[in-house]
C-alpha cells in the first residue's frame, strides 16, 4: 500500500489550504492509499524555528516522510509567497529528502494574482529537496470555496474537478498501489471537511 504524507503550512486547522488538504486526504484514502497528516500545530515552534533535529516530533515528522512514497503540500499564499512556517516545516528536511517522491502542491490565497506564488517560491524549494516528481499545483481563492453557517468548507466544481484530476495522476504515480475505484465517481460540488 502506499504511503503519503500531508503537510499543512497554515497555522489555522479550519484554513481553506488546510480544507484543501483535508479533502485531498479524503480522496487518496478511498483509494486504499494511507495519509498521515503533519501541521505546523504539531511542532514546537521554538524546535521549528531553530532547527533542532533532535526535537521528537521533528524526528517523527522527517522519518514519516522518509518512509513515504508523496507528499502533499498545502499553503496559504501570504504577499505573494508561501507560509513561513511551511517554509520551517521543509528547512528541517534533510537534502534529498524527497528525493523518491511525488509531490502535490495545494495552495489558496484572496485572488488569482497569486498564483504564481507556488511556481516561483514554493516549486525551487521542493526541487532543492530532490523531488522526483512535482504536480501543477492546485490553486483555489476565497471564491472558490465556501464557508457555510455550520463551518463546512466547500469547493467550487471547477476547483473539485481540478482537484480530482490532480488527486487521480498524484495516485498513479505513486508505486506500489493496488488498483481502487477511480476518484471520478464523487463528482460534483464537493463538501470538505476543515
Amino acid at each position: 500500500m502506499a504511503h503519503v504524507v500531508s503537510l499543512s503550512g497554515s497555522p489555522s486547522p479550519t484554513s481553506r489550504s488546510q480544507g484543501l488538504l483535508n479533502r485531498s486526504a479524503a480522496l487518496l484514502e478511498a483509494r486504499g492509499i494511507q495519509v498521515q497528516a503533519f501541521s505546523l500545530t504539531d511542532f514546537d515552534a521554538e524546535a521549528l524555528l531553530f532547527g533542532r533535529f533532535d526535537d521528537p516530533a521533528i524526528r517523527a515528522f522527517q522519518k514519516a516522510v522518509a518512509n513515504a512514497d508523496g507528499l502533499l503540500v498545502a499553503t496559504p499564499v501570504y504577499k505573494a509567497a508561501y507560509s513561513g512556517g511551511l517554509k520551517a516545516l521543509l528547512d528541517v528536511l534533510p537534502e534529498r529528502a524527497l528525493a523518491r517522491h511525488v509531490v502535490l502542491p495545494l495552495a489558496t490565497g484572496g485572488s488569482a494574482a497569486h498564483m504564481l506564488a507556488v511556481d516561483y517560491a514554493l516549486q525551487p524549494v521542493l526541487t532543492a529537496l530532490k523531488a522526483h516528481h512535482i504536480l501543477g499545483a492546485v490553486y483555489a481563492t476565497e471564491k472558490d470555496i465556501h464557508r457555510d453557517e455550520h463551518n463546512v468548507l466547500s469547493v467550487t466544481a471547477e476547483i473539485d474537478e481540478r482537484l480530482l484530476i490532480a488527486i487521480e495522476r498524484f495516485a498513479s504515480l505513486l508505486p506500489h498501489r493496488s488498483v481502487q475505484p477511480s476518484v471520478y465517481a464523487s463528482w460534483g460540488q464537493a463538501r470538505i471537511s476543515s
